[in-house]
């Protein structure tokens, strides 16, 4: 029976078995052996015996009310804020079952607590870097405007301040649009459109995109890989993953680097790497390049976000996929990006 894993209760009732086994014990002999005065010594004995049972109840339930008590007051400071108050359920039994499930249901909101405010923390930190981004592009336009109010009349000014100032406002959209796309992949409002796509031509498609700025600022922009590669995806937000890789790329190499994309089948997984001959990421960066916002200070970009590469790794999570990165300083960096095929499985 499991009432009968409790100690106490198992002892309580051994204590009052072995009284009244006693006391049948005495009664017995009595009667056998014929003894004078045997109903003043039977009432004696079963005075004994409720005393005995007595003793062995007041014990037994004032331990209970010992150990409730304690259970109350452990309850009652957590519920005042004491979040490491817990009731000590060492024991077996079903009352000790209620108290670890007790203490498991102090763990989990503990847990959802802390969630809860490293949620807070990161919103916070997320209006202060939203705050500091929009900061820069919009006391540009400030400037700019009140130029092109007061300080000139020339045509031609008027031109490349408004030139500026669209270059600003493209800033903006671009942090915004970001900030949307991620904010909604982590949400989960977004619905990933998997079909079956030829990844060459996707990668493809983004050689194109590229090649004409790569060509301005001398960069070899390289394709290779297996021209049938297939893979079950979203078309536009794997482009969007990828093409903000090839992107922080060209953000970070010098005249003559060569950057390179490679797609190919390994067995089961379905491979795309991004590889540059940059000057490569600091080593005290190499941990923090899919944070929000991160911007090191061993970096000579001064316009970029700190928001491509985390846009970048959601997706690929969204995919089930995974995204590794591997940098040597003045060797380059290389991004691999790892995808199951589940046909293969």
């Amino acid at each position: 029976m499991k009432i009968f894993t409790n100690k106490n209760i198992k002892a309580l009732f051994c204590a009052v078995s072995v009284c009244i086994l006693i006391f049948v014990l005495i009664f017995a002999l009595l009667m056998i052996f014929e003894v004078r005065h045997t109903a003043v010594l039977i009432f004696i004995c079963g005075i004994a015996l409720f005393f005995a049972v007595f003793t062995a109840l007041y014990r037994y339930f004032t331990e209970q009310n010992k150990i409730l008590k304690n259970a109350q007051k452990q309850i009652s400071e957590y519920i005042s804020g004491n979040r490491d108050a817990r009731i000590e359920c060492d024991d077996e039994g079903e009352m000790n079952k209620l108290f670890h499930e007790i203490n498991s249901l102090a763990s989990i909101l503990n847990a959802h607590a802390q969630k809860e405010n490293r949620s807070k923390e990161f919103l916070k930190n997320t209006i202060s870097d939203i705050s500091h981004q929009l900061k820069t592009p919009l006391a540009a336009l400030n400037i700019y405007n009140g130029i092109m109010q007061d300080s000139t009349t020339d045509l031609s000014e008027i031109k490349e301040f408004t030139a500026l100032s669209e270059k600003e406002l493209d800033r903006i959209e671009a942090l915004v649009q970001t900030l949307l796309k991620i904010t909604k992949l982590d949400a989960g409002t977004i619905a990933v459109d998997r079909k079956n796509e030829n990844v060459y031509e996707i990668l493809e498609d983004i050689k194109k995109r590229f090649s004409l700025r790569a060509k301005q600022e001398d960069k070899p922009l390289v394709l290779t890989g297996d021209a049938s590669a297939m893979l079950f995806c979203d078309r536009v937000w794997l482009a969007e993953a990828v093409q903000n890789i090839v992107k922080n790329a060209l953000d970070h190499t010098s005249k003559g680097d060569k950057i390179s994309i490679e797609c190919k089948n390994l067995s089961s997984i379905m491979q795309i790497t991004i590889k540059d001959t940059g000057s490569g990421i600091h080593p005290e960066d190499l941990h923090h390049i899919f944070k929000r916002f991160y911007r090191s200070r061993f970096s000579n970009d001064t316009q970029g976000i700190g928001l491509g590469l985390p846009l970048a790794k959601s997706i690929v999570e969204a995919h089930n996929g995974t995204i590794e990165v591997d940098s040597e300083l003045g060797k380059g960096t290389a991004f691999t990006l790892n995808f199951l095929i589940p046909t293969k499985l």
